[in-house]
């Protein structure tokens, strides 16, 4: 296995990393409330997904 001659500067380093960067989530609408939700997931205020009850929300009172 080859070893490197010398070694990587702090700023070489870091400039090969400038891509590295996370990226927002997508989010979609719920057209069963209109609230804000990722993609492929159940809404977390309603509890619907495609159209249908997947999770039964507790009412608060």
């Amino acid at each position: 296995m080859a070893h490197p001659k010398h070694r990587t500067s702090k700023q070489r380093r870091d400039k090969r990393r400038t891509h590295y960067k996370a990226t927002p989530t997508h989010l979609s609408v719920c057209p069963n409330c209109g609230a804000a939700v990722p993609y492929h997931r159940v809404c977390p205020e309603c509890g619907h997904y495609r159209g249908k009850l997947a999770v039964e929300k507790e009412v608060t009172a």
